[in-house]
């Protein structure tokens, strides 16, 4: 797998509150990230058993405006970690590293519905295959901004 890292960390207080970027988070096996809503049992699919975690590619947003026209702030996607450099569709069913935490990917993270609604439709084709990973946190650690994103042996 070819190594890449993390550009941002976003978090939010509820489900309907906007994004903010932050340089760190710790992740919780089973909860998610501190401070985030998910973590709070505050999100919108909160109670869904892949909701931990969320990460999503710099350079599917970077596509999204240039293919689309619809510009995005990064944490404007609704995801936590922003990764560049790493083909997240490839880690559906795999172990992989952010900094020192263990993860396992789950599924692909498809926009929805209430993502649509707070940013526009465009974003349902535009990021439809491309918008992100949803993962489990398997062992708890702190995530940082400029973290390497590597396979376990990584």
């Amino acid at each position: 797998m070819a190594e890449g890292n993390v550009v941002s960390i976003h978090l939010a207080s509820g489900a309907t509150e906007q994004m903010r970027g932050v340089g760190e988070a710790r992740a919780v096996p089973g909860l998610g990230l501190e401070g985030d809503r998910y973590f709070e049992g505050r999100g919108t699919f909160s109670g869904s058993p892949d909701t931990e975690l969320t990460l999503i590619e710099a350079e599917a947003v970077e596509v999204l405006a240039r293919e689309h026209g619809l510009r995005l702030d990064p944490g404007e996607t609704r995801r936590n970690v922003v990764t560049r450099g790493v083909a997240l569709n490839d880690l559906v069913g795999r172990e992989f590293r952010v900094g020192e935490v263990l993860l396992r990917g789950v599924r692909l993270a498809e926009p929805c519905a209430h993502l649509a609604r707070l940013v526009g439709q465009e974003v349902l084709g535009g990021l439809l295959h491309k918008g992100g990973l949803r993962a489990e946190i398997l062992t708890e650690g702190v995530l940082r901004t400029g973290d390497a994103v590597a396979g376990p042996g990584g």
